[in-house]
């Protein structure tokens, strides 16, 4: 009886999720299909894809914390019937999110040195920058996306960026199909045919979505009505005093697992692809937990401006619980099919001996990366899901502290020294990220316990 009170909200949960999840996975799979395509191609070109990809999913990562604070908020407004105040965010940050676009369009200009100063491969680099440089451009259109994004899903209304994001992935596979081999009489292009089909589906995404939105009752007056006449010094620091702290917090997150594919990149060109192929597998099954972490943030925002705390700690428990279930089976799934899946990302046909016995490297470490990834599946579920509960009660600050000390102060040295200080090499990085999620979760779940009781607590005062 005491379990079923939460288990009850688990088709609710998922009604509200699996568009999020499905539109997440469209965003990885950007990533995915690239290496998956341009896989076949070489382990050079993965590999430049790899380090490319993971320069522009920092910076993309930041835009789209940034731009989760407006869900919060208009959740919040949208409970409480307050229209004017949605307004206000899609206005403002629409502004904000499209200047953050093009200064993280302009910074993606200094990758060149970084990996250089990182110990690349000058073979692996020479085809990095240009694709890197290439897609960069897509983060400012991707800004212009995640405002409409973020703010549907302030509404509840979390099928249609999954219906773009599906489509723009399929433009993207097309576009990869006639640039990265030269097919259809188009230039055979490569890692840069790849750039070119992440580019142009980014650019269509906000335009889909914009109709879309339109032509829906409930979303219909706010993409029409806005302005930026009156914006407000006000509104701007209430969407940045959540926006930065998110955003940073995912910067911290995401860029140690950058980390640890650039120092795995100075290891070897086949430790590089293994552990992109490994990091790639396990980013599909995270954005699951990643969805239900939103669907966290959205429903514990709409308990919050209705000042019903009882039932904003059942809700978050019940994420909890069904991401705990979720990350356990996916565990179980990549542990069982590590050593065939990672085939799927090279030339299996070759009949170069030099790329089958690259192949063979680069599959049995993936495989060994692939078991730690399942054991972390857990760990990473649900500090994900703890952070969006955090968010959802307006909580940001701390948790960008716990993030930042869990992943460069403590996962941080331990993968450096064992990655290249020891012969675990690749395994010795992944053990270091294990530790810091681990740490992450166990603090944020903790700190979401005390701040759901105390919020209970007072309101037991209040009365």
């Amino acid at each position: 009886m005491f379990l079923s009170s939460y288990t009850k909200e688990f088709r609710y949960n998922l009604k509200i999720a699996y568009p999020i999840i499905l539109g997440m996975l469209g965003h990885t799979l950007v990533g995915v299909i690239d290496n998956l395509m341009v896989g076949k191609v070489g382990t050079t070109e993965l590999g430049a894809a790899a380090l490319g990809n993971t320069a522009i999913f920092i910076a993309m990562s930041f835009a789209i914390g940034f731009s989760v604070a407006s869900t919060s908020l208009v959740a919040m407004a949208d409970e409480a019937g307050d229209k004017a105040t949605a307004q206000q965010v899609m206005n403002h940050g629409m502004v904000l999110n499209s200047v953050l676009g093009v200064v993280l369009f302009l910074l993606m200009f200094t990758v060149e040195p970084v990996m250089r100063a990182t110990g690349q491969k000058e073979d692996v680099i020479a085809l990095a920058v240009p694709y890197t440089h290439l897609v960069a451009f897509s983060l400012i259109p991707l800004g212009v996306f995640s405002t409409f994004k973020q703010f549907a899903d302030g509404l509840s209304m979390t099928k249609q960026a999954m219906y773009v994001t599906l489509l723009a992935n399929l433009v993207n596979i097309f576009l990869n199909y006639l640039f990265i081999y030269g097919n259809w009489g188009c230039p055979k292009l490569g890692v840069m045919g790849a750039g070119i089909g992440t580019l142009v589906s980014r650019i269509i995404m906000p335009i889909m979505l914009f109709f879309m939105m339109k032509n829906l009752q409930k979303s219909r007056e706010y993409v029409m009505n806005i302005s930026f006449k009156n914006l407000q010094k006000s509104m701007f620091k209430k969407i940045s005093n959540i926006g930065l702290p998110t955003g940073m917090q995912m910067i911290f997150e995401t860029g140690i697992f950058t980390a640890a594919i650039w120092i795995s990149g100075a290891l070897s060109k086949e430790d590089l692809s293994a552990n992109q192929i490994a990091l790639n597998l396990s980013s599909l099954t995270f954005m699951v937990a990643n969805g239900l972490g939103i669907t966290a943030m959205i429903r514990i925002g709409n308990q919050l401006g209705a000042r019903n705390y009882a039932n904003l700690r059942r809700v978050a428990i019940s994420v909890f619980l069904l991401v705990l279930c979720t990350q356990v089976f996916f565990a179980i799934l990549l542990a069982v099919l590590r050593n065939w899946v990672p085939s799927l990302y090279l030339d299996m046909n070759t009949t170069d001996i030099e790329k089958i016995a690259e192949n063979t490297l680069v599959i049995n470490e993936a495989a060994k990366l692939l078991l730690i990834a399942a054991i972390f599946q857990i760990s990473d579920g649900l500090q994900v899901t703890a952070l969006g509960a955090l968010r959802g009660v307006q909580d940001a600050k701390v948790p960008m502290y716990i993030t930042f000390v869990s992943y460069w102060l403590i996962a941080f040295p331990i993968l450096y020294i064992l990655g290249i200080h020891t012969s675990l090499g690749t395994m010795g990085i992944w053990i270091g990220l294990l530790i810091g999620l681990t740490a992450a979760a166990v603090c944020l779940l903790y700190r979401f316990n005390r701040i759901s009781l105390r919020l209970i607590a007072n309101r037991h005062k209040d009365n």
